[in-house]
């Protein structure tokens, strides 16, 4: 019986082994938009795909960033300067974009730029913090692929969205968890919209990876300070002891974040460049083997796994 069941799922990994590494033709001939090239995924995927040979036209935020991209990458690489949350910037940066590929249309559309802080509870947050996060996360992504998408249908193309493991269990983040479930769902439904049209959608699901939002001295400041701006009887009902705590969690957790970003930029370019990509991919050994396993639970179960560690807030019921 068990040597039965060895054997099939044996064969159920070969099989998908074999489905998944049959690779797209004329990769050369294919354009690929990315967003948020200045520093971590969106910077070391332009270069991954320029190496393949790929056409990859980067969106950065700042002009210092195009440039250092540029001098990392071949001449077939090209920069535009692109601010999601300004619907100026996103209309110019796709005729930016209409102009180089013209007829064949736009293969992929990688949507990476994204922002994380304050990591903090809801209530030392404001409706600011929200809104930035928001703007940039969710709302960003879709005005840029919504003006992109004409061109990745013509070309039956690939959408990609970074979303993160927090976007399957909410459990960190805030704000940014909210703009990561945002994300699940509107590719979800944009999915299953362009089934229609051959384009195929991706959701990259990371865990915790060292990039520039998750640098550790930046965090922690941002923390600081949306406690320091915390109403008082807030701040009375948790306690200094119980932000201390906390403060040093959040320390150890995001010092301990993966440096091997290729865990997630090669489900990235998988999802490009691969003739049957996956619908989700989960980036890394603790979105794989924990938070993922951890989100098919009981609510009640994982909420216990979660919060066995948290501090107990002065005020405690």
């Amino acid at each position: 019986m068990w040597l039965y069941l060895a054997a099939l799922v044996g064969l159920y990994y070969l099989f998908r082994w074999f489905w998944e590494r049959q690779v797209v033709s004329h990769l050369q001939d294919k354009c690929v938009f990315i967003t948020g090239c200045d520093s971590g995924f969106g910077n070391l995927l332009a270069r991954q795909l320029d190496m393949r040979g790929l056409r990859v036209l980067a969106a950065c935020l700042t002009e210092a960033g195009a440039e250092q991209l540029r001098n990392r990458t071949s001449q077939r690489l090209e920069t535009v300067i692109l601010d999601v949350t300004r619907t100026e910037s996103i209309a110019a940066a796709a005729q930016w974009v209409k102009e180089r590929v013209g007829d064949r249309g736009l293969w992929g559309l990688v949507n990476n730029a994204g922002i994380y802080h304050p990591i903090a509870f809801f209530e030392w947050q404001t409706m600011k913090n929200f809104e930035n996060i928001l703007k940039v996360n969710l709302f960003g992504l879709a005005e840029v692929t919504l003006s992109m998408l004409p061109l990745v249908r013509r070309a039956r193309g690939r959408i990609v969205n970074v979303s993160s493991i927090v976007g399957r269990i909410a459990y960190a983040g805030g704000a940014y968890s909210c703009s990561k479930y945002g994300v699940e769902a509107f590719s979800d439904i944009l999915r299953r919209e362009l089934k229609g049209f051959g384009v195929n959608v991706s959701v990259i699901e990371p865990g915790r990876f060292k990039t520039g939002i998750t640098e550790v001295e930046r965090c922690l400041q941002g923390m600081k300070q949306a406690w320091e701006e915390t109403p008082t009887h807030i701040k009375e009902s948790y306690g200094q002891p119980f932000f201390d705590a906390y403060y040093n969690m959040v320390k150890q957790y995001m010092s301990t974040c993966s440096s091997n970003l290729t865990l997630v930029t090669d489900c990235m370019e998988h999802a490009l460049t691969s003739v049957h990509p996956r619908t989700r991919y989960s980036g890394g050994w603790d979105a794989q083997f924990f938070f993922v396993p951890l989100s098919y639970l009981p609510t009640r179960l994982a909420d216990y796994v979660l919060t066995r560690f948290q501090p107990t807030p002065a005020q405690a019921a």
